[in-house]
């Protein structure tokens, strides 16, 4: 019993994998694959997935209006004007001042002053040769530069600049900013740095604040997301855009809340900018904009009215090709650094600010199951062409959802992994299904190529919805053929079983092409008889017709054959022994289809029909006619060839007397 459990539990398993298709097993299973590398999230994903934000970007910027900051260019006319970099602080000061008086709301420095002003006059003092004593002693006498910087700082809201290093920290402390930390330490999760190049310790001291200018370009060397703090040495420290923001508000401090995700935002100024788990914020980025720039040598010859700057964030940095910082970005190529900065702040402070929210890996995996399992459910009911069809649509509408979500509700969500898993899992069932044809048409050409002419096995195998192979009822016309006088010819070979074996294939040879070339199927060969039969496996209006010319073609073809068997005795100096054909037609109901054992089965036809046949071939001695046909059969023939009625006679296995006919030749 525990055997036969077994092997039905075998048999159902093989029947439900038979139903579903291992086509369609092969789709579930690559769509498994894509779904563990989603949940891998390898670099050449993640390449294709900011790309396509890229191109959302570049087609959707962000439209600028009146904007919160303004920029003061340390541009190539300022240079120009004013001197190579580095300015003395003393122009840094007037910088400030200018800011300040233009109405400010606060400014930052993309810059860091790490060092001692060389410009100063105290340092000029010591290293310009040739001065006299007075021109020297007048140079100590003078304010120092980074006093006078210093002071400028002191006097209004000002958040200097500091750059990440990848060694250790360059001395200093900081004095600056408490952090609160909202569920949990986030410093693990965030970009860090072993330490921080500092500005003087005066500066800093006379600063409101100091922020990170820093920023990580992804892999591909473009800029999409900048931190809003890093982990310096195990210490959370605020970028410059942050901090410009706390200290503008008034805020004495900053918060960073945190959820099992991850760190979920900063608060600053009692408002909170979402940001992805590592701290990492999406700029919504518009084009580079040239009225954000205020030249700084202009601002300093007093040529910019104070209403540009009243109530505005002010950023001090370059836009110049000589001091190397330019950034490509999703909309521009190369974009100053400082630029950068000034659009983190636009986007936070307009409340255009791109999210990728925490369910969208799970949103975009549920979305590609979806597609792939449409494909599965479809591509082997509808056919490759219908599916690729409404594969496009729905690939069409996913990209669409996609871009709705980024231009109205600022949405990053990734609609390249639905669209690969979608087209892998097509692909993936396209190709298995080819190759399920293909063995099909191998199979098909095997099963037949012996008994049916090429052209009818290169219709099956391209055509096999025409082939039913479980077995059918069809009404075919069967043939039997019988060589008389085999006996002794094969008895005159037992010396020379080889021959008689050549003499056999030569006979069943010609037999065949006869039914071959009339497109019958060859069912069986039995010793020294052939049974074939036509209107299966696929449809033969004419059956009985072909087989008869099949008939006829095998007695002329016979004929042919015995002329070179007597010559070829007469050269051999041996006894011609004769060899005929008997050949009986039968028209009827039969059972056609694969048939036996799970071991070995064949194509075959049963039934009465095919009974009277093999009767019929044995009577034609009887009757000394070379092809008897039924009386079905005469019936299908009798207007195109010239038949003769035998009358009737009792057939064994039959309680009925049978018609039969001679088939001379065609009429």
């Amino acid at each position: 019993m525990g055997a036969l459990a077994t092997d039905t539990q075998g048999h159902e398993k093989r029947r439900w994998l038979q139903r579903f298709g291992w086509p369609r097993v092969l789709g579930v299973l690559v769509l498994l694959a894509l779904t563990l590398l989603k949940y891998s999230d390898p670099a050449p994903l993640e390449r294709l997935r900011l790309a396509l934000f890229d191109q959302a970007m570049a087609s959707h910027p962000r439209v600028t209006g009146d904007s919160p900051v303004v920029i003061v260019d340390l541009d190539e006319a300022s240079l120009a004007r004013i001197g190579q970099w580095p300015w003395s602080r003393g122009v840094m000061a007037r910088l400030v001042e200018a800011s300040r008086d233009a109405g400010a709301v606060a400014i930052g420095f993309d810059i860091v002053f790490p060092e001692p002003d060389r410009l100063s006059p105290k340092r000029l003092a010591e290293r310009l040769p040739g001065l006299t004593r007075e021109s020297a002693e007048a140079l100590r006498r003078a304010p120092d530069t980074d006093v006078v910087f210093a002071d400028a700082l002191r006097s209004t809201r000002v958040v200097l600049g500091r750059s990440g290093l990848p060694d250790m920290a360059l001395g200093g402390s900081d004095p600056h900013l408490p952090i609160a930390m909202m569920g949990g330490n986030p410093l693990e999760l965030m970009p860090s740095y072993p330490g921080v190049l500092r500005n003087l310790p005066e500066l800093e001291a006379a600063a409101a604040g100091v922020g990170m200018f820093s920023v990580l370009p992804e892999q591909d060397g473009i800029l999409r997301r900048v931190p809003l703090a890093f982990n310096v040495g195990g210490v959370v420290r605020p970028t410059l855009a942050i901090e410009l923001l706390r200290v503008a508000t008034g805020g004495d401090a900053l918060a960073i809340k945190r959820d099992s995700a991850g760190i979920s935002g900063f608060v600053v100024g009692g408002n909170l900018i979402p940001t992805e788990r590592d701290g990492r914020f999406w700029i919504n980025f518009s084009r580079h904009a040239p009225e954000r720039f205020v030249s700084a040598a202009d601002l300093l010859d007093g040529k910019i009215a104070p209403e540009r700057l009243k109530d505005k964030l002010v950023l001090i940095g370059s836009s110049a090709i000589g001091l190397q910082d330019l950034r490509a970005t999703p909309v521009e190529a190369a974009m100053p650094g400082v630029e950068i900065h000034a659009q983190a702040l636009e986007t936070i402070l307009s409340g255009a600010m791109l999210t990728r929210p925490n369910y969208a890996a799970g949103a975009e995996i549920l979305a590609g199951a979806l597609l792939a399992l449409i494909m599965i459910a479809l591509v082997p009911r509808l056919g490759t062409l219908p599916v690729l069809a409404l594969g496009l649509v729905l690939g069409g509408v996913t990209f669409w959802a996609g871009r709705f979500l980024f231009t109205n509700y600022r949405l990053l969500i990734d609609v390249v992994y639905p669209l690969l898993a979608g087209f892998s899992v097509f692909l993936t069932l396209v190709f298995a299904n080819y190759w399920r044809e293909e063995r099909q048409k191998r199979a098909i050409r095997a099963a037949f190529q012996h008994y049916l002419a090429p052209s009818l096995v290169e219709r099956l195998a391209n055509e096999p919805h025409l082939l039913r192979l479980g077995g059918e009822t069809r009404v075919l016309t069967v043939l039997f053929a019988d060589l008389r006088g085999f006996t002794r010819v094969a008895e005159s070979y037992r010396e020379d079983p080889q021959a008689l074996t050549a003499l056999m294939n030569r006979l069943m040879s010609t037999l065949s092409e006869a039914i071959i070339g009339q497109g019958g199927t060859i069912d069986k060969y039995m010793g020294d008889a052939v049974m074939a039969f036509w209107n299966a496996p696929l449809d033969e209006p004419d059956h009985a017709a072909k087989a008869a010319r099949a008939a006829l073609e095998m007695q002329r073809r016979m004929s042919a054959l015995e002329v070179e068997r007597l010559a070829e005795a007469r050269i051999e100096g041996r006894t011609h022994l004769p060899l005929a054909v008997g050949i009986g037609l039968n028209t009827g109901a039969c059972v056609v289809g694969n048939m036996g054992s799970e071991f070995r089965f064949d194509y075959t036809a049963l039934g009465d029909a095919v009974n009277l046949a093999s009767r019929l071939e044995g009577l034609t001695a009887q009757y000394d006619a070379p092809i008897l046909v039924g009386e079905a059969t005469a019936q299908l023939l009798k207007t195109r060839f010239t038949l003769s009625e035998l009358g009737e006679t009792a057939i064994r296995g039959k309680q009925k007397v049978v018609r039969i006919f001679a088939l001379k030749g065609t009429a």
